[in-house]
């Protein structure tokens, strides 16, 4: 293999011809994307400085060594590597190494590590992690084999729904990121998005006794309706005798029905399961939230699959979130950053609805049974998600977003960083500095708004779960809505911090860095240098909003390390970052500042 270094030419491997994920057939390009995704993470985790060429990560429990080749050495963590292979004390043990194999040596190597450090990982996660990155492979397997085999979207698809379908190898820093724990190989043809399924939702129908909901008034997405007439319409509105319909994902509307507190709201006659009704919908990349793109709004339900780190099932704090942010956003909370970069929103979450457990003096219980209504974003036809612009394209070549950009000519790599710095990343800078809402912006919370060329003019973000509050912001939070408590994850402002150098730096800004550089459209250094330099001029605007506007952006152009979420350890102490406590969400460690080595 021809090894290419961003050292030696700037540039990451983009010739398909020398690309593990491009040249071998599906189940070899998801075992490599497996091992490359299990590589990163260690190095990462370990602390392990990374030099382009040879590299040997030592095993000893086993007496074993993992060798490969580093071919493109990434300052953002982007490596990518050649064929790994397993050596033994008498040299190589097979041609390559495989990732169920990898995962269960390195895991065992991270075990022993963590008893030494005094934070032992329970007994049967690695075991866990083990089937869980095997599931993994056999799923990226089948949707590398059928987008080859589909490359194109099918007829009607538009181009909002082509980007949610389009990651296929999911995070590339998780060493098991398709896992779906529970859900057989017939559900995975119709509810993946990667496989661009589809389906009709399952309906029950509650006595209202037993029903939450809540919306705020004047949604537009409502059209003047409550959370329950709207759901009504989106079943097609059949006689339930004043009943509350409630949707369900397919997969969940079958297992509640095992769960002992539905099965008593069954037994009562409280709930009754009506099956199919109305017209399909559409899964996008959360998989949990649905698309329709003939409707205003979208659905996001409770999920009790395992996906990544968690079970996707709402809490009522999750679904009340969704209200106070429209509530904080009515009230002109976000104004000063709407008025400084109009090309920013944030997508709305304005009804919910629940089925709660009757009778408890503590407040209503989880079923697993609700829905939040979320408002398709304006100008969705020009809406992407990041991560799929982002994803790789085993064997069709450049991302959607090298594609763009490669189109553009000359230069456009570096403009299309400082465009997407100034209308992405700033403005959620700004919303922090000037209300201490912090987003949990990952890539797939992240929207871009393209124009006709594909060049950035704007973004949203989505979510009801991922907001921070910075603590010393919480008193004009109390003030501006009348209340004393909020439902936004409030917690100090340096953790806040942290949090936002990981979500919002690493996870999503440098991905885009990571993404042109791999595609060959410019080197990481000139542009984390872009990214550097537009920080750098946003400064004196952040400052102006508020007291220490700019201290984040400050500290990212100068530490030397900053916070890093570490996946494979997050995995292995069995975290669900969905009910674990804000301070404990993930397992967090100090990484290298990529803006270190930013060209100067």
């Amino acid at each position: 293999m021809t090894v290419t270094t961003e050292q030696d030419t700037g540039v990451g491997p983009a010739d398909p011809a020398h690309d593990p994920l491009h040249e071998l057939d599906p189940r070899g390009a998801a075992e490599h994307a497996h091992v490359e995704a299990l590589l990163r993470c260690w190095l990462r985790e370990t602390g392990r400085e990374v030099e382009a060429g040879p590299l040997r990560v030592e095993l000893p429990i086993a007496g074993l060594a993992l060798v490969t080749e580093v071919t493109h050495r990434s300052p953002t963590g982007w490596h990518r590597f050649g064929p790994v292979r397993l050596e033994g004390p008498g040299g190589p043990l097979g041609a390559t190494a495989d990732p169920v194999t990898a995962v269960a040596l390195l895991s065992t190597e991270a075990a022993a590590r963590t008893v030494a450090d005094g934070r032992a990982i329970p007994p049967g996660e690695v075991a866990d992690l083990v089937e869980r990155t095997a599931e993994s492979v056999r799923r990226v397997a089948t949707f590398i084999a059928d987008r080859r085999a589909r490359p194109e979207p099918p007829a009607g698809t538009d181009a909002f729904l082509d980007a949610e379908q389009a990651l296929l190898l999911g995070h590339l820093n998780h060493p098991a990121p398709k896992s779906r724990d529970g859900i057989s190989d017939h559900d995975t043809a119709v509810f993946s998005p990667e496989l661009r399924g589809s389906f009709r939702l399952h309906w029950f129908a509650a006595d209202p006794s037993v029903v939450s909901h809540d919306a705020v008034a004047g949604a537009p997405s409502l059209a003047g309706r409550d959370t329950v007439d709207l759901l009504a319409d989106l079943a097609g509105r059949p006689d339930v005798d004043g009943r509350v319909l409630v949707p369900a994902h397919p997969w969940q509307a079958r297992d509640v029905l095992h769960r002992p507190r539905v099965a008593a709201l069954l037994a009562s006659g409280a709930l009754e399961p009506l099956g199919e009704l109305g017209p399909a919908w559409w899964p996008t990349s959360s998989v949990r939230t649905l698309y329709r793109p003939d409707t205003s709004v979208m659905l996001k339900l409770s999920l009790g699959l395992r996906l990544t780190n968690s079970r996707r099932e709402s809490t009522r704090t999750e679904l009340l979130r969704g209200l106070e942010i429209n509530r904080l956003l009515d009230a002109g909370h976000a104004d000063a950053t709407f008025r400084a970069h109009p090309g920013f929103a944030i997508t709305r979450d304005p009804a919910w609805l629940a089925v709660d457990e009757p009778g408890r003096a503590e407040g209503p219980e989880v079923t697993g049974l609700d829905v939040a209504v979320r408002e398709a974003p304006e100008g969705i036809a020009h809406m992407r998600c990041l991560v799929g612009l982002v994803a790789p394209r085993p064997g069709l070549g450049r991302s959607a977003l090298g594609e763009l950009v490669a189109a553009q000519g000359s230069g456009a790599a570096e403009q299309w960083t400082a465009d997407y710095v100034d209308r992405v990343l700033v403005p959620m800078l700004h919303l922090y500095a000037t209300t201490g809402i912090g987003l949990e912006a990952h890539q797939q919370n992240t929207l871009v708004r393209l124009d006709a060329h594909g060049r950035v003019t704007g973004s949203a973000f989505r979510d009801n779960q991922g907001y921070y509050l910075a603590a010393s912001h919480l008193p004009a939070l109390r003030k501006r809505l009348g209340v004393q408590q909020s439902t936004l994850a409030v917690v100090e402002d340096t953790l806040v911090d942290d949090r936002l150098s990981y979500y919002l730096l690493r996870n999503q800004t440098l991905s885009v860095i990571g993404c042109l550089a791999i595609d060959g459209l410019a080197a990481e250094r000139d542009l984390l240098a872009v990214l550097a330099n537009r920080l750098r001029e946003a400064l004196p605007a952040l400052a102006d909003a508020a007291p220490d506007g700019d201290r984040l952006a400050r500290r990212w152009l100068t530490a030397d390390t900053l916070p890093c979420k570490g996946n494979l350890l997050t995995r292995l102490h069995g975290i669900d970052e969905v009910l674990a406590p804000l301070d404990a969400q993930s397992v967090y460690l100090n990484a290298p500042n990529p803006l270190q080595e930013a060209a100067v």
